[in-house]
């Protein structure tokens, strides 16, 4: 086990007690020496944990402090730089950059230990299917997603049909040959999938839809019957869409 780890998992142990603990149990918690219990709570004291205590007495952690969000075990490690991997691959040309430069920063602040662990990471990402090319800035849709704002479309289904719809875009789901843009459609009064390189344009109108983005994923993914993994579209399908057009 790694120090940041033994730290990472020391600051876990001591939040389980709201009276002070022995170090001996502590030890046993996380698997090391006292001595290096020992060591390792002055560590955590030196980054701003408010332990109080004292060998024989026993420790206890005041609430409030947190580890920088960059203590990772050794498979957060592989999972962030797999899922950047997989981003700076599949996604468009501004998330690809922020997925390269996410962890550029990462790296930069990691304990020496975690840091040569992710640039040694052996994880990697094969070569899929080509993307098509999106009618529209990607960038655009997410702004339009986080801001709750309507977009006007103009789309052209499979058929090569054409249709002018106004909608409220909730969510973006990235598939390895396809990106699709869920949105609720004023022209179909229901939820719709939009591919997102069969978009010909996205305006944006302005106007705030009536409802959180976060309450219409949660409809969405009941009228889909999505109970399992709901960060997981796995109801729609990249090629005819559910619920497409």
């Amino acid at each position: 086990m790694s120090r940041s780890e033994r730290l990472f998992d020391l600051l876990h142990a001591l939040r389980k007690y709201r009276r002070p603990v022995s170090g001996k149990v502590l030890a046993d918690m996380i698997g090391v020496s006292i001595r290096t219990l020992y060591r390792d709570i002055a560590s955590l004291q030196a980054l701003g944990a408010a332990i109080e205590g004292e060998p024989g007495v026993g420790y206890v952690l005041k609430p409030g402090f947190l580890l920088p969000p960059l203590m990772f075990t050794l498979e957060e490690i592989e999972a962030l730089v797999l899922g950047s991997r997989w981003v700076a691959g599949r996604a468009d040309d501004p998330l690809c950059e922020a997925a390269r430069s996410a962890l550029s920063r990462i790296a930069a602040v990691l304990p020496t230990d975690l840091r040569d662990e992710l640039e040694a990471s052996a994880l990697l990402i094969g070569p899929g299917a080509a993307i098509p090319v999106d009618g529209v800035d990607p960038a655009l849709l997410r702004k339009a997603i986080r801001t709750e704002r309507k977009l006007a479309l103009r789309y052209r289904d499979g058929a090569g049909a054409g249709s002018e719809r106004i909608v409220w875009p909730f969510a973006l789901a990235f598939f390895d040959s396809v990106r699709v843009l869920l949105g609720w459609c004023e022209l179909r009064q229901g939820f719709r999938h939009f591919r997102t390189d069969r978009i010909v344009s996205a305006t944006p109108t302005g106007t705030r839809y009536p409802k959180r983005r976060q309450a219409l994923l949660k409809e969405w993914r009941e009228a889909e019957g999505i109970t399992d993994k709901p960060d997981h579209p796995r109801t729609l399908l990249p090629e005819t869409g559910s619920r497409a057009g």
